[in-house]
């Protein structure tokens, strides 16, 4: 009798287990999208809300779904401004992926490789921006880099550049990449530390012990083990990047397009929240399908 009960108990809680992140899913993320998708297959209206049709009653949802239609989404295949938008957002989230992965990589082996006894304090250390708001750091940023802000200071202080010149990085696509690569850098870093600190030490000194060089231990056992948090610091940056908004309006130009900044105006400066649905569901469908391909692949190995 006993034993039953605790078997019941359990078999409840292995559900609650898998019914609480599903119920959270459906809420936060699948019903926010349905209707999202449901916006997006509908027309621009100057009403509020600034779209029809608008579901009244379920006595008319026959009449509800014959007014929805793909209109936007063919719309999208028509002007190339979106598809420039959406090959400039992939390409910046790309080249900063791997920048921060070149930058972070090295961080992370050195904190992996440090005294255990300081390792929590330089954990701390990579996260310690977090502790100031994330808008903040872009307008320092912003203060740095801007023709006669702190750097072009500094530069004229140390003799490298002449009074007259300013340094001309503000509003460009590099300022851009400057400020990705700062502020999303701990999300690469602790991915990586957490990979290589787990790693076993005596494999590499077993490889030396063979004869085997540093740098060939390295491409042989350190980079391979870590290859798990290389794909998931990789995985958190790029997809963030991607629909970034906030740093390419502060720091970038004109001609810095990308996606987020599509949206915003579409959004808030056009008010066609149905074209801008269909922009941000097919920007989800971009990286969401080929991310769930890959996981399914490695599944299988």
């Amino acid at each position: 009798m006993a034993d039953s009960v605790v078997a019941a108990k359990s078999g409840s809680a292995k559900w609650l287990v898998v019914i609480i992140p599903f119920l959270w899913m459906v809420l936060f993320f699948l019903t926010p999208f349905l209707i999202i998708v449901k916006i997006s297959l509908s027309d621009t209206a100057i009403a509020m809300p600034p779209y029809t049709p608008v579901l009244e009653g379920f006595a008319a949802i026959g009449d509800f779904i014959s007014q929805l239609d793909f209109e936007n989404y063919v719309f999208l295949t028509e002007d190339s401004l979106y598809f420039n938008a959406y090959v400039s957002s992939l390409r910046i989230a790309l080249i900063s992926t791997f920048l921060l992965l070149l930058i972070g990589y090295p961080m992370a082996l050195a904190m992996a490789r440090a005294p255990v006894s300081i390792r929590p304090t330089l954990v701390m250390l990579v996260i310690l921006p977090f502790w100031t708001s994330f808008l903040i750091r872009v307008y320092a940023w912003i203060g740095i880099l801007k023709p006669e802000g702190l750097l072009t200071v500094l530069l004229q202080s140390l003799g490298l550049m002449d009074e007259a010149n300013q340094v001309q990085i503000y509003r460009t696509e590099i300022a851009v990449f400057i400020g990705i690569v700062y502020s999303y850098l701990p999300f690469m870093v602790l991915p990586l530390y957490s990979a290589l600190e787990k790693m076993d030490g005596t494999l590499l000194e077993a490889a030396s012990d063979l004869g085997c060089p540093p740098w060939k231990a390295f491409w042989k056992i350190t980079f391979p083990l870590s290859i798990p948090g290389v794909i998931a610091g990789s995985m958190i940056c790029f997809i963030p990047i991607t629909g970034e908004f906030v740093i390419p309006d502060l720091l970038g130009g004109a001609d810095t397009l990308m996606i987020g900044k599509t949206l915003w105006t579409e959004f808030f400066g056009n008010r066609d929240w149905p074209l801008a649905s269909a922009v941000a569901v097919l920007l989800l469908l971009i990286l969401v399908v080929p991310i769930a391909i890959f996981q399914n692949q490695q599944q299988k190995v």
